[in-house]
C-alpha cells in the first residue's frame, strides 16, 4: 500500500482525507509542521509528500527545498487558487506538480496516480535498456543517471523528462507533447512547467549541453547514438 504523507497544517484536513484515500489504497500520514514532516521523511520510507505553501516554522516552499537536499520523494504542492507564482516556484524548487486550494479529494488522487504510475513506469521505447551517449549514461532500470561517470540525483519528473528525450535521440518533442506523455491524465495545459523542468535539468547536467531548443518547436536531447546496453 502506498504511504503519503500530508504537511498541512490544518488539522481538521487529514482525518476525512485519509479515509478518502484509504478507498484508493492509500495510506495517508500527516504533519501539521514542517520540523514534525521532516523528522517522519527521515525515519521512514514514503512514496509521495503533499505540502501545502501556507505552513508554520517555514513555508512550503522552503520545505520543499528542504526536501530535495536529501530525498527525490514526488512532492505535490497546494497552491492559493490563481496564484501562478506559487506553482512556478514550488516548481523551480522541485516540486512535481501542483493543485490549487480548494482542491476536490479524487483530483489529488488522480494526481496522486499518475505521479506513482509513472515512477513505477519505464518507457516501452526503453525499457530494459541502458543508453550510454557521450558522456552521459541512462539506465531506465535503476534509474541511475551518470553525468561524466558522477551520479546524479534528479527527481521523478526529471528523469522521466530525460529518459522521455533519450527514447528517440534527436527528435523534437512540442511542449504539449511532454505535458501529455509525463502526467498522463487530463488536466489544464501549463507549458511554463516544461520550462522549468528542463532548465532544471540543463543544470544538472552541466556542463553538458545535450538538451536543445528548437524555437517554436521544442525541446530535444542532441548527444549522438545511443551505445548498445
Amino acid at each position: 500500500m502506498p504511504r503519503i504523507l500530508l504537511i498541512d497544517d490544518d488539522e481538521h484536513l487529514a482525518a476525512p482525507l485519509a479515509a478518502y484515500f484509504a478507498r484508493f489504497g492509500f495510506q495517508l500520514d500527516s504533519a501539521t509542521r514542517p520540523t514534525q514532516g521532516l523528522a517522519m521523511l527521515r525515519s521512514r520510507p514514503y512514496d509521495a509528500a503533499i505540502l501545502d505553501v501556507m505552513l508554520p516554522e517555514m513555508d512550503g516552499f522552503a520545505l520543499c527545498r528542504e526536501i530535495r537536499k536529501g530525498s527525490d520523494v514526488p512532492v505535490i504542492m497546494l497552491t492559493a487558487r490563481g496564484d501562478v507564482m506559487d506553482r512556478v516556484v514550488g516548481l523551480e524548487l522541485g516540486a512535481d506538480d501542483y493543485l490549487p486550494k480548494p482542491f476536490e479529494p479524487r483530483e489529488l488522487v488522480a494526481r496522486l496516480q499518475t505521479i506513482l504510475r509513472r515512477q513505477r513506469a519505464t518507457p516501452a521505447a526503453t525499457r530494459g535498456q541502458r543508453r550510454v551517449f557521450h558522456e552521459l549514461v541512462i539506465d531506465v532500470e535503476t534509474r541511475e543517471v551518470l553525468r561524466q561517470g558522477q551520479p546524479v540525483e534528479l527527481t521523478g519528473t526529471e528523469f522521466e523528462l530525460l529518459a522521455l528525450l533519450a527514447a528517440e535521440p534527436g527528435k523534437v518533442f512540442s511542449r504539449d507533447d511532454i505535458l501529455n506523455r509525463l502526467r498522463g491524465h487530463e488536466a489544464e495545459l501549463y507549458t511554463r512547467a516544461v520550462d522549468i523542468v528542463v532548465s532544471r535539468l540543463r543544470k544538472k547536467l552541466e556542463p553538458l549541453d545535450c538538451i536543445k531548443t528548437l524555437r517554436n518547436a521544442g525541446y530535444t536531447l542532441a548527444v549522438g547514438k545511443a551505445a548498445a546496453p
